[in-house]
């Protein structure tokens, strides 16, 4: 019986009923590429290149090993967002030197590309574990290629900021040691968090880096926005100019607010930065913040999510905000709907951002939506 329920499911995953006449998005189905097969691309973001856009995603496999890196990272295109061109692994985990940071089997995840204009090269970040350390190296590995599709090159992967204090961060507690014995969780714990206990202890070999997105200003500099601070503290970092590398320029969001999948967008002069909270594969409340500068003071707002299922949202989490080409002020909410237990069977949840009556972001459930909602 279990092996004919693993052949059905087998069938529905790779059922071609739709492939390449998607008409509508459909936020929770299965969504074939061209050659019908579930697109296999999680934890994703999206970048546009000369008049396609490129989705680069976790290549998951069946079974509980499924959110091991058994592959690498998945490319697809698209002209519409919708019909997807399936365009092969961008980069693929080594098969072959068990010493390499992304051997097979490693934790390879939320891969994002961007274009560099100046150098003519597409860089891809994302968050990486050594394979046999759990999540205890939590770290950034950087590929980069000549090519859009790929193949992509794995170059290195590093704590970011070694030796570097945030730009917010007060002089004052620069100096401050405390006690070995404090009880974590405790009020004593948070606040030694929020004084930096965590930063100073990874000062040295650079800091935590864990779910992670890129963000490129309007001005061409980009920026790696990360979980660090063992997830309780995002970190915004900024990228040297051919994106290769940090600056050493970086600032603490939140300390302590425990945010992670951090997804960003910039909308009539603000930034706006939608986030979970830290319940593993569970889905919890998204949240939102928003600061007048990438680098500047970010502040809380609320869940920016309306309806059922708002404190989940929707059963899913956060992984980039998509601009939309050709559109004035057009924004899609990408999300991930995770199955540990067969994590290829992860969903996909867009959905269009929308603004109330103060400007502010608004996610609501829709079963079935176009772009057309856009010219509203």
């Amino acid at each position: 019986m279990k092996n004919l329920l693993l052949t059905l499911f087998s069938v529905l995953i790779f059922l071609p009923a739709i492939a390449q006449n998607q008409k509508s998005f459909q936020p929770g189905e299965l969504w074939p590429d061209n050659k019908g097969i579930h697109i296999n691309a999680h934890g994703g973001g999206i970048m546009f290149y000369e008049g396609k856009y490129y989705w680069f995603g976790e290549h998951k496999i069946e079974g509980k090993m499924g959110n091991r890196a058994m592959v690498g990272v998945h490319c697809y295109s698209s002209g519409d967002l919708l019909n997807w061109t399936e365009e092969g692994i961008a980069l693929e985990v080594d098969k072959d030197n068990p010493d390499s940071d992304i051997t097979q089997g490693c934790i390879l995840e939320r891969p994002k590309v961007i274009y560099n204009a100046k150098t003519g090269k597409f860089v891809m970040w994302f968050h990486l574990e050594l394979k046999g350390m759990g999540y205890a190296a939590a770290r950034t590995g950087l590929a980069v290629a000549d090519k859009v599709t790929g193949p992509f090159t794995f170059v290195r992967s590093l704590n970011p900021n070694a030796g570097e204090w945030p730009l917010n961060f007060a002089d004052e507690l620069k100096g401050k040691n405390w006690p070995d014995d404090l009880k974590p969780w405790s009020d004593e714990w948070v606040q030694a968090v929020k004084d930096g206990m965590l930063l100073k202890r990874d000062f040295q070999k650079g800091q935590m880096a864990r779910d992670m997105t890129l963000y490129v200003d309007k001005d061409g500099k980009a920026y790696h926005i990360h979980a660090s601070e063992e997830n309780l503290t995002l970190h915004i970092s900024e990228l040297t100019d051919d994106y290769l590398g940090f600056t050493g320029n970086y600032i603490r969001v939140q300390p302590t607010g425990h945010n992670e999948a951090p997804s960003i967008f910039e909308y009539n002069g603000k930034y706006y930065m939608i986030t979970s909270g830290c319940t593993g594969w569970a889905p919890n409340a998204a949240r939102l913040l928003v600061s007048d500068s990438v680098m500047g003071e970010w502040e809380y707002v609320n869940n920016p999510c309306v309806g059922e299922d708002r404190d989940l949202t929707f059963h899913s989490q956060s992984t980039y905000i998509l601009p939309v080409e050709g559109k004035t002020d057009a924004f899609i909410f990408m999300a991930d709907r995770w199955q540990p237990q067969n994590p290829i069977d992860g969903r996909y949840i867009w959905l269009p951002i929308q603004f109330d009556d103060k400007g502010l972001p608004v996610l609501e459930w829709m079963d079935s939506w176009s772009m057309e909602i856009f010219d509203r």
